[in-house]
């Protein structure tokens, strides 16, 4: 793991940190699906699917907060991320909308550590160093205007990513 300012990045399987919440690349459906998705809603059980479905989805660049029910995280923050090449040249500013409101969520409900995937960029395609580079910069500006909130993990599970938000950060 490396630490620089706040900011974490570590490879390892999201579902198992012990943070208070943990960022979920959702469907708009919120109903589950393949990638982070999919591995969020085995993990959490069948209580997480059964609050998204209350909740009626969620657009590309808000979030969501539930329970994390069966994952050591005591919240999950889902926010659908764009999918690269299908929002009219309006990618960056919804991907920098998904981190804003994660980070919302996290300060309305008194977040101290938050994990967050790679949004965006497993099948949605969205190019791994540009988004790399908006979520830590919306990382660092939510360090300096979020009281409370202490760490911030980027949680890549593949080396090429897991590369790219290293050069992120470095940057």
């Amino acid at each position: 793991m490396k630490v620089r300012e706040g900011i974490e990045l570590t490879r390892t399987d999201i579902t198992g940190l012990a943070v208070d919440a943990i960022v979920n690349a959702a469907h708009t459906s919120l109903l589950g699906g393949g990638g982070v998705d999919g591995a969020i809603h085995r993990a959490a059980g069948a209580e997480l699917l059964a609050e998204c479905r209350v909740l009626g989805g969620c657009p590309t660049g808000p979030a969501r907060i539930t329970k994390g029910y069966r994952l050591p995280a005591k919240f999950v923050i889902h926010t659908p991320g764009p999918v690269w090449g299908e929002e009219s040249g309006a990618e960056a500013k919804l991907l920098a909308s998904c981190y804003r409101a994660c980070f919302a969520l996290a300060r309305q409900n008194a977040v101290k550590a938050i994990a967050f995937p790679a949004i965006s960029c497993g099948v949605y395609g969205y190019p791994v160093a540009d988004a790399a580079l908006i979520a830590v910069r919306e990382a660092r500006a939510a360090l300096v205007s979020t009281d409370g909130l202490e760490r911030i993990i980027f949680c890549c599970f593949i080396e090429e990513v897991f590369r790219a938000y290293e050069r992120a950060i470095e940057s």
